[in-house]
């Protein structure tokens, strides 16, 4: 099998979690067209100010550099759909985006900042890794997370930790994980291959009987993996189920009110 088209679902245990069926599964052509539909809803610096709304919603998040912007513009075959600061770090909203017909959207992508850059101002990474820990945490129309890992680098420690805050909620099912191993043009074969089993063996421990937790190469400039990652999330939204209309309500750490335990590089 091609390096560009491989991925692993770790979950393929469990029935509920199989791929379609060949015979039932859509063209790469379909899922590629739904995703190409993604346009831009709104932007929020507060959980509180995203429209609660009965829509699957896919976040995406990743540390600064790891090509987050870059995949999802790639994915829906658009230019400047995610906004790629020059300054990485620098863009601190998290950004919705509408996909399906434009009078009856189906599913949300949400961009969430990225995470991980030093320069950044202290203040300015301690208010938005609160904001990322609540959405992941609590985002009642959440189905999905894709979290863009840099391939030549491999899970960080500010990405196991951010993994942290979705872990019970995929444990159980109730949030999807994919995790894209980004700029593998830059891999051979053997270090391909070396990087998808050292992210299988890390997330092995958020495997469960009800969780589906995969990981796939990926590559923007190459355009490998990017018909795999939409057959995926057009699956997730497939299968997602309908959520009540009901606004979030973030959870408060008094013993945490910073969010200083979060998964933000906090250096000056």
């Amino acid at each position: 099998m091609a390096i560009s088209a491989y991925w692993i679902n770790m979950s393929s245990n469990n029935p509920s979690q199989a791929p379609q069926a060949a015979e039932t599964a859509p063209s790469d052509k379909t899922v590629l067209a739904w995703t190409h539909t993604a346009r831009f809803l709104t932007t929020a610096s507060q959980l509180h100010h995203l429209p609660a709304n009965e829509l699957p919603e896919i976040a995406f998040v990743g540390r600064s550099n790891a090509g987050k912007s870059t995949a999802i513009n790639t994915l829906a075959q658009q230019k400047r759909l995610a906004f790629a600061s020059k300054t990485p770090g620098r863009t601190q909203h998290i950004n919705l985006f509408h996909l399906g017909p434009k009078d009856a959207p189906n599913a949300l992508f949400a961009d969430l900042p990225g995470y991980g850059y030093a320069a950044v101002a202290r203040d300015a990474k301690l208010r938005w890794q609160k904001v990322m820990a609540d959405y992941l945490e609590v985002r009642r129309s959440l189905s999905g997370v894709v979290l863009m890992v840099d391939s030549r680098l491999g899970l960080t420690d500010l990405d196991r930790q951010l993994l942290d805050f979705v872990a019970a909620r995929v444990a159980n099912g109730e949030v999807k994980l994919l995790v894209l191993l980004t700029k593998a043009d830059k891999l051979n074969r053997k270090e391909a291959q070396a990087a998808l089993a050292a992210t299988q063996e890390v997330l092995a421990g958020m495997v469960t009987d009800e969780s589906d937790v995969s990981i796939t190469l990926f590559s923007a400039l190459k355009k490998q993996g990017v018909a795999d990652v939409a057959h995926i999330l057009h699956e997730w939204v497939r299968q997602a189920p309908v959520v009540p209309v009901m606004p979030d309500l973030p959870p408060l750490d008094e013993d945490d009110p910073t969010g200083a335990g979060l998964p933000i590089d906090t250096r000056d």
